[in-house]
C-alpha cells in the first residue's frame, strides 16, 4: 500500500460468492481511481465476521480524510460502485505531466497549491480548506459560483509555471489561479489560505473580474478599462499585464485527430 494512493480492501471467506464478483467487477471499473486489495479466507479471518465481508477504504495519509467501511449492500454492484467513486475520485487532485492533458481538456480554472513534494502539512492543509469552506464551488451545491478544479503540483517538477509567476522552490508553498487566460497569485502567504474566508474571497475575486481588472489597471481600477480620446478615435489603455495561463500550453492540440487535421 502507498500513503499518498486511495484504497479499497475487501475481506472474503473466499471468492465463490457474489460478494466477491461485485468487489472485483468494481476494482476492474475504477482501477484508475484507486489502489484495490483483497484479504481471502483463513489469514484474514479476524479482520471480518464469519461469513460478513467487509469492505473499507483508507484515504491518503496527506488528506486529512477519515476511513470509511461500506454499509450498504455488498452483492450491488451499483451501490458499491456509487460509494467507491464518491471516495475514490477527490475534490482535490493532483496535477502531474502524465495528466495535465486530461485536466486541462476539462476546460476550468485552476486553483493550485505548488509545493515541495516532502511539505505533507501544507496538502492537509489545503485538502481541509477544500473540503470545509470551498466545496461550493463545485457542481450540485447549494451554493455554486463557478465550476474550477482544486490542484496540486509538485513544485520542483512543475518549475516552468514557478518562474513564470517570478517564484522559485524558495517560496514554496503557494497558491495560485490558473485561468487559462492568466495566471493569479494568492496575496496572502499559504499559510493563510486556512483563514476563514481568504481563499474564497481569493477565488469571489476571480469570479466577479477583480482580479483580472486590478492586474491590468492597478487595486483601484475601473470596472471597464479606461479610454483616451485621440482624435475621432476612442482607444482603450492598457495600464499593466498579468502572467499568461501556462497550464493552457499543456492543452491537446486542436489538430490531434486525423479526421480534423486532414479537413482543414
Amino acid at each position: 500500500m502507498q500513503p499518498k494512493k486511495r484504497a479499497v480492501i475487501g475481506y472474503f471467506d473466499d471468492k465463490d460468492g457474489k460478494e466477491y464478483n461485485v468487489f472485483r467487477r468494481t476494482a476492474t471499473n475504477l482501477k484508475d481511481d484507486c489502489l484495490f486489495f483483497v484479504g481471502v479466507g483463513e489469514p484474514f479471518a479476524r479482520l471480518h465476521p464469519p461469513r460478513v465481508p467487509i469492505i473499507t477504504f483508507r484515504p491518503p495519509l496527506t488528506s486529512g480524510e477519515k476511513e470509511d467501511t461500506f454499509q450498504g449492500d455488498v452483492t450491488s454492484i451499483d451501490e458499491l460502485v456509487a460509494w467507491t467513486v464518491a471516495l475514490c475520485v477527490p475534490i482535490v487532485r493532483e496535477i502531474t505531466f502524465e495528466n495535465a492533458e486530461e485536466l486541462t481538456e476539462e476546460g476550468l480554472p485552476f486553483l493550485i497549491l505548488f509545493h515541495h513534494p516532502d511539505d505533507l502539512n501544507s496538502v492537509a492543509a489545503f485538502n481541509r480548506i477544500v473540503n470545509k469552506e470551498l466545496l461550493s464551488e463545485k457542481p450540485n451545491s447549494e451554493i455554486m459560483l463557478e465550476n474550477i478544479n482544486f490542484l496540486t503540483a509538485d513544485g520542483l517538477k512543475f518549475g516552468h509555471p514557478l518562474d513564470h509567476l517570478g517564484k522559485s522552490h524558495k517560496d514554496l508553498p503557494f497558491v495560485a489561479i490558473d485561468s487559462f487566460r492568466h495566471m493569479y497569485l494568492f496575496p496572502h502567504p499559504a499559510s493563510m489560505m486556512e483563514e476563514p474566508g481568504l481563499l474564497k474571497a481569493f477565488l469571489q475575486d476571480l469570479y466577479s473580474g477583480k482580479l483580472h481588472r486590478e492586474y491590468h489597471y492597478g487595486p483601484d481600477g475601473p470596472r471597464s478599462p479606461p479610454v483616451i480620446q485621440r482624435g475621432n478615435t476612442v482607444e482603450k489603455i492598457m495600464v499593466t499585464s498579468p502572467p499568461e495561463s501556462t497550464f493552457k500550453k499543456l492543452a491537446p492540440s486542436k489538430n490531434r485527430y486525423t479526421l480534423l487535421r486532414d479537413e482543414l
